[in-house]
């Protein structure tokens, strides 16, 4: 019974910020994502003492519809990881001015909260419902406070719902055909589903088109660069931060366990999409003059690799790709973050017209730099830990794809320093550089500690995670 309760306070949080009125807003929506997090730790006290903190009744007799989350150590890492980033991503925002700052705070509650619901929901259409809904605040979040020209930016924002959405209906089609195979949607159903090789290979494909797009994996990524440039920053960091783990995690718990002949049969196919999202993310990043652009196709090359890793189907891909999407979700978060530090005293993302930044603000640059390495995988950082799991992962199923995939890491440490040398390094910029403020810092601390702790001892979340993994493992092999 509990689990829900984190549920409705994300939700009160929402109603709360959104009522209590511009002026307080971003104070109110600050206390209630702390106090998730909070929840969200006792929640992981609960499970590390054995207690039981599922839910599960009856919602809807006919069809046969329950309103069921599940905690274990999956869902917890990646409730720990959209909760801890909620709070982070609010405060980051208080530097900036905000019409209607309600609404905007709001949202952003409102998406946490179907965010964790994906996360934990253990139905079938309670799960397709939450992933739905995270959809309609990051839709208004760009549409009404991104950036750029408003025409281009709804063009943009109209393409990426309208594509999600469209992908999300052949995962739907596909939990319909289970519900009449099982009928039942409970997850627990789902796996027990006897289904032949055809019928697991038409799932697994229902499951990857939605998954594919949200992720995204090319060739199903044309949305995300424009996106994640129009969108506020605020709102990149949610999608690149948070968003996006809801289609990988959804990859373990539900598409691979549900349809494993498939993902077997296919395996070399769907890692090789995901290691071609590597090298062409990387590739297209090294061409880019807009630093969010830059750091967009950044994210893209990373994801693939944990893409790549999910579908090895083994357990240190998918033990690796976990620790790369908690890693991946903080770093890239600081490093939006920074573009958006140096945005509000430059006015532009143009990396051709920053420079010198160094010599008026050696903490900055001190700080910036440490998550440009974080970034390219250094080892003592978290970044380090997922990466290398999944490169010995890969090289379990084939040598040639590990190598491929290390693209990622000497590329991206071309692009990322090459990039890092003319925004923060050469001539100064005629534009005086105001050194980071108190409430910037901090941000950016926290980050960097989260970053190097779990760098060093990543043992809480691979001792977290594994248990749930394993057991993915042996649904995945139960047609050995």
């Amino acid at each position: 019974m509990e689990v829900t309760y984190l549920l409705i306070l994300l939700l009160v949080g929402a109603l709360a910020t959104y009522f209590s009125g511009d002026k307080i807003a971003s104070k109110v929506a600050l206390f209630f994502g702390l106090a998730s997090f909070g929840f969200s730790v006792y929640l992981l006290n609960l499970y590390n003492a054995g207690q039981a903190t599922d839910f599960v009744c009856v919602w809807i007799s006919q069809p046969n519809i329950h309103f069921a989350l599940r905690v274990d150590g999956l869902s917890l890492a990646m409730i720990l990881l959209t909760t801890s980033l909620t709070p982070i991503i609010i405060f980051s925002a208080f530097g900036s001015e905000i019409k209607n700052a309600k609404a905007f705070y709001a949202l952003i509650l409102f998406m946490s909260f179907a965010m964790t619901g994906t996360f934990l929901a253990s139905d079938g259409l309670l799960y397709y419902i939450f992933w739905e809904l995270a959809l309609i605040p990051i839709y208004f979040i760009a549409l009404i406070w991104g950036n750029g020209d408003v025409e281009e930016r709804k063009k943009a924002v109209v393409k990426f719902f309208i594509y999600t959405f469209a992908g999300s209906l052949f995962m739907l089609t596909a939990f319909i055909y289970l519900y009449q195979k099982t009928g039942s949607l409970l997850i627990d159903d789902l796996y027990k589903a006897d289904l032949n090789s055809s019928e697991q290979l038409w799932v697994f494909l229902a499951f990857f088109l939605a998954y594919a797009i949200k992720i995204p994996i090319i060739p199903f990524h044309t949305w995300q660069a424009t996106v994640y440039q129009k969108a506020p920053t605020v709102g990149t960091m949610l999608l690149s931060g948070i968003m996006l783990k809801m289609g990988l995690y959804s990859v373990i718990r539900w598409q691979l366990p549900i349809a494993p002949v498939a993902a077997k049969e296919y395996l070399h196919i769907f890692i090789a999409l995901g290691i071609a999202g590597v090298i062409y993310g990387s590739i297209v990043a090294l061409r880019q003059k807009d630093l969010k652009k830059l750091l967009a196709y950044s994210s893209l090359a990373h994801v693939g690799l944990i893409a790549a890793g999910t579908y090895t189907l083994t357990l240190d891909g998918l033990r690796g790709a976990v620790l790369q999407m908690i890693a991946h979700g903080f770093v890239v978060v600081g490093l939006f973050f920074v573009a958006e530090i140096i945005y509000r005293r430059y006015a532009t993302r143009k990396i051709g017209e920053m420079g010198g930044i160094r010599s008026q603000s050696p903490k900055f640059t001190s700080m910036f730099l440490i998550l440009v390495l974080a970034s390219v995988a250094l080892p003592s950082t978290f970044n380090f830990v997922g990466e290398f799991t999944v490169l010995y992962s890969l090289s379990q199923i084939q040598i040639w794809f590990a190598i491929l995939g290390g693209t990622t890491i000497i590329l991206g440490a071309y692009y990322m320093l090459k990039m890092f040398q003319h925004v923060m390094l050469g001539e100064t910029n005629a534009k005086v550089f105001k050194d980071v403020t108190f409430n910037e810092g901090l941000v950016l601390v926290v980050i960097i500690a989260v970053l190097f702790f779990f760098g060093m001892y990543p043992k809480p979340i691979t001792d977290l995670i594994t248990p749930s993994l394993e057991n993915i493992i042996t649904q995945i092999n139960r047609f050995n």
